[in-house]
């Protein structure tokens, strides 16, 4: 056996259909494609949605909700995150930055602690918000909030 005398297996490969090529293809005329109707013409391309004409689905129901143009998207970072962090860099002071460079999260985010976990050494948090736990046991310990 060589390569150049191998042949697919006896049946396994067919001929291309030769779409609209005359009559005598029996593929001429409206080459498979029907009589007119968007599907029949050259360049249709389907629209995400469209239904033939008929008043789309997402066009018969009405619209609902609402998007608050007001609404911002906190970052949860928790006590015990903190105190990792502070463990990891043996510091006081945490900020955002401080959070970043741990690796707490990445890019821009507003960013809200919050109160779970324990937090045993005395710390200065800087953040965009707290929750009221979170608040109550950074002051228990001896620590101080500041909202940015």
């Amino acid at each position: 056996m060589k390569l150049n005398n191998l042949k697919p297996a006896a049946g396994s490969t067919h001929s291309r259909r030769r779409i609209g090529r005359g009559p005598g293809s029996g593929l001429g005329g409206t080459s498979t494609r029907g009589h007119k109707g968007a599907k029949a013409r050259s360049g249709y391309k389907k629209k995400v949605g469209f239904e033939g004409g008929q008043m789309p689905l997402q066009r018969r129901l009405p619209k609902s909700g609402f998007k608050n143009i007001n609404h911002k998207e906190y970052f949860a970072v928790n006590l015990d995150a903190l105190q990792a962090v502070a463990e990891k860099m043996n510091i006081t002071k945490v900020g955002i930055a401080e959070m970043k460079a741990a690796g707490l999260f990445s890019g821009k985010k507003l960013v809200k602690v919050l109160g779970n976990g324990e937090l045993k050494a005395k710390l200065e948090v800087e953040a965009h918000a707290f929750s009221k736990t979170a608040e109550e046991a950074i002051k228990a310990v001896g620590g101080n909030t500041t909202i940015i």
